[in-house]
């Protein structure tokens, strides 16, 4: 298996050099040359295996790099009742007739994150110990992303983690999980702005190519694509729960901001799990939502980048759209940079509005979206709670909002937990007069010190910071 550019650098790449890379040399995303296809004899044998067992499937068919022994001990070593709360990993759990939720949160740090993060970790830490290399990684959070990354990487041999987020854009426990954090190999930085200036400033520091190689710049946002292959993985296990064999399919609900999480659900689609529909859920912050009704993507400016109280989706530009659009396109890499590349640097924006490809994102692709908005969220966790006694965070309510516009009784539609709601206790409180339940490991960690370093918006601030570090270590 060798991996390509959405832009169409003529490198070919195998899994373990994107791992490390995570952006490709021109700024475009790896993405695989050809998806490899389930057969229904596959899907319907692999009902029985366990997360890890199953991981390892998915995973085996993207990745020829690693010995098939070390790549299962390394699932297995990742996916264990002690790391996620039980042997399921990814439980489902029936709401009502035709709809469903997959908890995704019962990792170290309570959000979906840690589904592909944990696994992420593990295995750079194998791939920098076969090369006897380092690796300083740089991200960029609005939530979630930072906190699972950090937790899977503290401690980890020859790496270290350089995490920013928009200052005081996040919840308390958000900010306090990770800042609290006083490993060496870990770094926060707090930056002036949104989410988007943060991804921007990851985006340049890694399109500096002198600078990435010489500091062994990686990334464990969604735009690796090992990230999003492990994530790929929990909607197979999700479908084989909600289904039987030979069964018609299933839908699948997806709170989205970065489009992360929703390209991993069409990945499995291109590899022929039997996913109906893929619908995106945003909240107020709707770009994708417009994208997908009207073919207008649009990036919003920071001052329309709207602070709500779903906030990991609080985001206006979404990094791995780049890899649906380059599907969408036909895999056409040279218009695919013209988009991303130009016209969103000169416009802001671009139209297939009027391209006959853009019905495919429907009728081939079956993507569908919608928006929610705080009312929304607070009815929908004031539903959940009353009728199935279940909490919901914020952020998956958009997700239940949304899957009731686009299911049907007679259709399995799984809705993807994005966090347990003690991560947004405020909202929690506005909706249902209570707290949410807290874990008791995290008691008082809102009063820990902090650990955490302040930036402008400024890539060679940033650049600075990890030169000083590095050279000081």
């Amino acid at each position: 298996m060798h991996y390509v550019s959405t832009r169409g650098h003529s490198g070919r790449k195998q899994f373990s050099e994107t791992l490390l890379e995570g952006l490709a040399e021109d700024g475009g995303l790896y993405i695989p040359q050809t998806y490899p296809r389930v057969d229904d004899a596959t899907l319907d044998a692999w009902r029985t295996l366990s997360y890890p067992s199953l991981a390892f499937e998915v995973l085996s068919l993207y990745i020829s790099d690693i010995p098939p022994a070390d790549l299962k001990a390394i699932c297995e070593r990742t996916y264990t009742p002690e790391v996620f709360g039980s042997s399921k990993i990814a439980p489902l759990r029936k709401l009502e007739n035709g709809l469903y939720l997959q908890g995704l949160s019962n990792g170290p740090t309570l959000a979906f994150k840690d589904m592909a993060m944990q696994l992420l970790g593990n295995l750079l830490e194998y791939e920098l110990a076969r090369r006897h290399e380092e690796l300083n990684i740089l991200g960029a959070t609005s939530g979630d992303t930072g906190s699972a990354a950090e937790y899977a990487m503290r401690g980890k041999k020859g790496v270290r983690v350089f995490m920013l987020s928009p200052r005081a854009r996040m919840s308390a426990f958000q900010q306090a999980q990770m800042f609290s954090l006083q490993d060496d190999n870990i770094h926060n930085i707090a930056i002036d702005g949104v989410f988007d200036d943060c991804q921007d400033i990851v985006k340049r520091v890694s399109g500096d190519l002198e600078f990435k190689q010489r500091y062994k710049i990686g990334a464990v946002n969604s735009i690796n694509w090992a990230r999003l292959l492990a994530q790929v993985v929990y909607y197979f296990y999700g479908y084989l729960q909600a289904t039987e064999p030979q069964s018609a399919g299933a839908s699948f609900a997806v709170p989205s901001g970065n489009f992360g999480n929703i390209c991993a659900g069409h990945v499995g689609r291109m590899m022929g799990l039997p996913i109906c529909r893929l619908v995106l859920a945003t909240n107020e912050n709707d770009v994708l939502d417009e994208f997908f009704r009207t073919g207008v993507y649009r990036v919003r400016s920071r001052a329309d980048t709207l602070e709500t109280s779903s906030p990991s989706m609080d985001i206006s530009k979404a990094s791995n759209l780049e890899r649906f659009v380059f599907d969408l396109l036909g895999r056409d890499a040279s218009r695919t940079k013209r988009l991303f590349e130009d016209q969103l640097r000169e416009r802001g924006a671009f139209d297939l509005s009027g391209d006959p490809c853009f019905a495919d994102a429907a009728t081939r692709f079956g993507f569908r979206s919608g928006r929610s908005t705080h009312a929304d969220r607070l009815a929908t966790i004031r539903d959940t709670w009353e009728r199935y006694d279940t909490m919901i965070d914020p952020h998956t309510a958009d997700g239940v909002t949304v899957a009731r516009v686009h299911g049907s009784p007679e259709e399995p539609m799984i809705v993807l937990e994005t966090a347990l709601p003690i991560k947004f206790a405020a909202t929690i409180r506005e909706a249902l007069g209570r707290d949410p339940d807290r874990p008791q490991r995290f008691d008082g960690i809102e009063d820990l010190p902090k650990r955490v370093r302040v930036l402008p918006a400024n890539a060679e601030a940033v650049k600075n910071y990890i030169a000083d570090v590095v050279q000081g270590s």
